[in-house]
């Protein structure tokens, strides 16, 4: 395997070039998190590697808990399928823990006022209820508990780490939260050892060839824990030496075949194909380092043409109609051009609009 050929193969792997997941929270459960802070980008995320899938689909799901959304890795929002929640927090929850002891410090939140604050939020959704931040807000100061500043967003995030809530149904366009316990039935544990290996084995299976400082940004773990991971998993991975680097992918991983002609991805926000990877340079088109004013592709919603980013594109949504602005790295070619604009009508379709191209 060449250089060249490290984004091609992880378009494969990531499903962008094969997409044929039938639901939501098979994606999920292939790539192991997704991340979703951009909450409407990412269900395109996942809808670009579904056959057939559409954004009222993927709500639908989201809204009877087929997958969640809470803070998990590195730490900040990702949908996590119901059945891989405890282990992965588990797994992960005691680092974040660890680096947010800083602020929790800072703001005055100690283990008692954290047990004040997740047995109030416990109290006032027992029972089948989904409330919005805002209420939840006014629930823990009705407790007697100081919600100024960044308290209570700590608050949440400890309750989510402490597995006491996650994500509910939305309520219009807003977020709501729900018990943990009564959206996911418990289940047996897995050891620290074997959900570390589960992550390391997913994360190289569905985002290789990667590297294990790749492994350590995305999962947010130590690389003292990644590279014990990695030891845990040998047989499942082999080892590619590229370009001087050590890159893993599955052992059962099947080579990508080149597409021709080449595909258009229009990818959203912090789409897995480019925040997966402390070093996105493969996916990156000489002409990014020309166009500095380009920035990082990663917060932006990137064009990509074969397996490069090749420009940015934003959309704008009208009552029927979704209309999407381009801005190329360079004028597209016609092959490029029709490319881009078969793109954006499965991003229409997705969404059951009328698409308008700009």
């Amino acid at each position: 395997m060449t250089t060249l050929q490290i984004a091609h193969q992880r378009l494969h792997n990531q499903h962008l070039s094969s997409p044929g997941f039938k639901k939501a929270v098979d994606v999920v459960k292939w790539l192991g998190a997704v991340q979703a802070q951009d909450y409407y980008g990412a269900k395109w995320a996942l809808g670009q590697r579904m056959h057939g899938a559409t954004d009222d689909a993927i709500e639908k799901a989201f809204a009877a808990g087929k997958i969640l959304r809470t803070h998990v890795v590195r730490p900040t929002w990702h949908f996590v399928a119901p059945a891989d929640i405890r282990w992965l927090l588990r797994l992960t929850a005691p680092r974040i823990r660890a680096i947010a002891g800083h602020y929790h410090r800072k703001f005055e939140l100690d283990e008692g006022t954290f047990r004040r604050s997740n047995k109030a939020l416990a109290t006032a959704l027992r029972g089948g209820k989904h409330l919005t931040r805002d209420v939840l807000r006014s629930v823990v100061q009705q407790a007697g508990i100081a919600i100024d500043g960044l308290r209570f967003t700590f608050m949440l995030g400890r309750a989510e780490l402490d597995e006491i809530i996650c994500s509910g149904p939305r309520i219009g366009k807003q977020f709501t939260y729900a018990l943990l316990d009564e959206r996911v039935p418990k289940a047996k544990a897995l050891s620290r050892d074997d959900a570390l290996a589960e992550l390391t084995r997913r994360y190289f299976t569905s985002r290789g060839p990667a590297t294990l400082n790749d492994f350590v940004w995305w999962s947010g773990l130590t690389t003292t824990d990644a590279r014990a991971g990695l030891e845990m998993v040998k047989r499942h991975v082999v080892q590619e030496v590229i370009g001087g680097k050590a890159y893993w992918l599955s052992s059962s991983t099947e080579p990508a075949v080149k597409n021709t002609p080449r595909r258009a991805y229009l990818l959203p926000t912090y789409d897995e194909y480019l925040v997966a990877y402390k070093d996105r340079s493969a996916a990156l088109h000489p002409l990014h380092v020309k166009h500095a004013s380009f920035g990082n592709p990663v917060f932006s919603q990137a064009i990509v043409i074969g397996d490069q980013v090749m420009g940015s594109w934003k959309r704008t949504l009208k009552d029927k109609s979704v209309i999407i602005t381009l801005n190329p790295l360079a004028p597209f070619s016609k092959a490029e051009t029709k490319a881009v604009a078969e793109a954006a009508e499965r991003y229409a379709a997705f969404l059951g609009l009328t698409l308008m191209l700009l």
